[in-house]
């Protein structure tokens, strides 16, 4: 294989290449092979035989003609909808939700499974879940595995995705410890080898979701909050205004402290910012002062409705429920506070179930508390607002991990490289279960 002087050989190039014409066209809509060129770097002869390539794979399609100035119409063309699936999960806080994408993540099927008893985080029944869910959306869909890219997985916690047998995750609040979750997805036979499971900390997904469609799309700098029964971030740096180039940081800014010996956290630390901000928390407080109580064991939706029932005291009024949501507003304000600082974000956006019920009522406090706590000129910058993809954003964006693989391969699928059996994890699903 022949090598240039930056060490790329030649299928580095290719690839690179075909890649390039898939991003672009994937978000920057139908193009014409002419436009190709000034908007890709290619020359045409390039552009010519990648679109030649692509087309013959099936990954592109003709999408109409348009006129050009004295020459004859020019044909546009775009990625085919239905050429690859791709497959979301998002393990949330009261369920477990897969759903099925065609390439253009237009939602082809879902199924969502509740966590029961209300919290219920064991490792055997949240893995049993993701993989029915997974045989459920292909069988709802009447599609195969062989057009499958890949399964993103968003979780709560920290996700060493370089561990030797495969992703594991540390998920403390949820009492995860070095979880192999990806051997133990593997272990399913849920799905071919070939077709990866791809994992990550799911505020990073949500991030990764509106940098590419939403709320996101044209920042370079940006925090995603994920505000749900507990409170997580990712921090996005240098950015594609374009999207599709998107590298995610997350953070664990819920368990930063701000009071010190203050309430205990569900991490088990004292005055983390989660047990002050996250809907857990709040309806713990309302209950403290006399007001509604946290939600019980009985369901998995008692938590949404009982932040609902909340809120809906507040608007008629209540002082209680008022003064509980200014006092977590105040919270998430100089939370938000540190994050200007440290990071000098263009925009904050928040999401997550609770952000997006909450958002409407507390959002204004909220941007005058993180402005009064942050210093002024990064605070003059920031604009703060609500997420626009809706509860569905982690979903989304897990599917973007192998849309994003997808890119990097320049539409090849690739398989997984095998990974050694990593000592325990047969125990670890039989102990959890």
């Amino acid at each position: 294989m022949t090598t240039g002087r930056s060490g790329r050989t030649v299928r580095d190039l290719r690839r690179g290449n075909r890649g390039a014409v898939l991003q672009r066209l994937y978000f920057g809509g139908p193009m014409s092979r002419q436009e190709l060129g000034p908007a890709t770097g290619l020359s045409s002869g390039s552009v010519s035989n990648v679109v030649g390539e692509l087309i013959a794979d099936g990954l592109l399609e003709e999408a109409g003609v348009v006129d050009s100035d004295g020459g004859r119409p020019r044909t546009l063309l775009r990625v085919s909808p239905g050429s690859a699936h791709l497959i979301g999960v998002d393990v949330g806080e009261t369920r477990v939700r897969v759903e099925l994408f065609d390439l253009t993540l237009t939602e082809l099927a879902r199924t969502e499974t509740p966590l029961l008893p209300r919290g219920c985080y064991d490792v055997g029944p949240v893995v049993d879940h993701i993989r029915s869910g997974i045989g459920a959306v292909l069988a709802q869909a009447g599609v195969g595995t062989d057009r499958l890219l890949g399964v993103g997985v968003g979780v709560p916690g920290i996700v060493d995705r370089e561990a030797p047998g495969g992703a594991v995750v540390h998920g403390q609040t949820i009492g995860w410890d070095a979880v192999p979750l990806e051997a133990l997805l593997r272990a399913t036979g849920a799905l071919p080898e070939e077709v990866p499971y791809l994992i990550d900390n799911g505020a990073r997904t949500l991030g990764q979701a509106e940098m590419w469609f939403g709320a996101g799309r044209g920042a370079r700098d940006a925090v995603v909050v994920l505000f749900g029964s507990g409170v997580g971030a990712s921090l996005i740096t240098d950015g594609s205004p374009e999207g599709g180039s998107t590298e995610g940081t997350p953070l664990e800014w819920g368990h930063l402290t701000v009071s010190v010996r203050g309430r205990r956290c569900r991490c088990g630390a004292r005055g983390c910012l989660e047990a002050y901000t996250g809907a857990e928390s709040l309806l713990a407080r309302w209950a403290e002062r006399g007001g509604g109580g946290p939600a019980d064991a009985a369901g998995p939706a008692d938590e949404e409705e009982a932040l609902a029932a909340l809120l809906a005291s507040a608007l008629a009024g209540d002082p209680v429920a008022r003064d509980v949501l200014d006092e977590t507003a105040e919270y998430l304000g100089a939370g938000l506070s540190d994050l200007i600082n440290l990071f000098r974000p263009e925009r904050i956006l928040i999401g997550g179930w609770a952000g997006l019920l909450l958002g409407p009522y507390v959002l204004p406090a909220v941007r005058e508390h993180a402005r009064r706590h942050a210093l002024r000129h990064p605070a003059a910058r920031v604009s703060i607002d609500l997420g626009s993809l809706g509860p569905d954003a982690v979903t989304v964006g897990a599917a973007t991990l192998p849309l994003s693989a997808f890119f990097a391969t320049g539409g090849r699928r690739t398989a997984p490289p095998a990974a050694p059996e990593q000592p325990g994890w047969r125990t670890a699903l039989t102990r959890r279960a």
